[in-house]
Formats: C-alpha cells, sequence, structure tokens
C-alpha cells in the first residue's frame, strides 16, 4: 500500500484491499485525492470501486429489492454509472442504460470516494448538499446498509 504523501497515480488500486482503500481515502487530503482522479487512473478508479459493489453487495439486506441507481460523479467531466439491483445480486456498468433509474446521486470524485470508503457520512453530504438526490430518497438513504463498507 502506498506510504502518506507517496505518488498515488502509481498504486495499482486492484490490489488495494477494502480496508486499505478505506485508510488510504481517509489519509489522503481532497487536493491529492482529486489531483488522483484525472484522466485514465480516475477511469481505473471508479472501475475498480464499482467492480467492487458488485463483491460487497450484501443480498441478505436487499431482500426483493429492485432498482437501478444512477451515480452521477463530477469532477474533470460527469462520469456516469449504474448500478442495477434485481434478483438478489448487483451489476455495476458505466453509462447511462436505465430510461428512469429509481434514484440519481450526484456528488464529486473526492465525496464519492469518502462514502464507498466509509470515510464520509452520506446525511451529512445529503445535508451540505456535497451529494444531491433525486428520486426515491428512501431507497438513498438504505443504500449503506446493501454493501458490506468498511469503517473509516
Amino acid at each position: 500500500m502506498a506510504e502518506s504523501g507517496s505518488d498515488l497515480s502509481d498504486l495499482d488500486f486492484a490490489q488495494v484491499t477494502p480496508e486499505e482503500f478505506t485508510a488510504l481515502v481517509k489519509r489522503t487530503p481532497a487536493k491529492e485525492l482529486s489531483r488522483l482522479l484525472r484522466g485514465e487512473q480516475r477511469t481505473r478508479v471508479l472501475g475498480e470501486v464499482f467492480a467492487r459493489m458488485e463483491q460487497r453487495f450484501r443480498p441478505e439486506n436487499a431482500g426483493s429489492l429492485t432498482a437501478v441507481i444512477r451515480w452521477e460523479i463530477t469532477g474533470e467531466s460527469v462520469a456516469v454509472y449504474e448500478t442495477d439491483i434485481a434478483d438478489g445480486a448487483c451489476t455495476a456498468r458505466a453509462g447511462a442504460h436505465a430510461e428512469n433509474p429509481r434514484v440519481t446521486l450526484t456528488l464529486s470524485d473526492v465525496e464519492f470516494l469518502r462514502l464507498t470508503s466509509g470515510n464520509g457520512s452520506p446525511v451529512t453530504m445529503f445535508m451540505t448538499r456535497r451529494i444531491r438526490i433525486a428520486g426515491d430518497l428512501g431507497l438513498a438513504s438504505g443504500l449503506s446498509r446493501l454493501f458490506d463498507i468498511p469503517k473509516g
């Protein structure tokens, strides 16, 4: 794992455990995270986070839930991903595919990393307008229980 102050762009995120990812995001200043999330590295990091959503999904907490969650991640550009929850599974994909997602979450790439690493409070992010939610607020408020997220 990279040490604080090292070049994060050299880090292979596919080899970082969820617990290491949580610690890394926690100790890295927002400015450095923002620098990391540029160009190809941004695509790799976001792709890895969404791939892990599939692996960290907790079907026992989803029950019979069927929903498409759209993620609009702002930064140097807007990256759109969707997570499709159905039949006890979660599938993540890049791009907007669903005509009408059940909920759309819009947040900066740094806030996205904080949220998905357990280093950010979704309630605080919503109340301070660092995350915008369109659609089913109830679903949005329960998303964290659907995934095994390490605690920051």
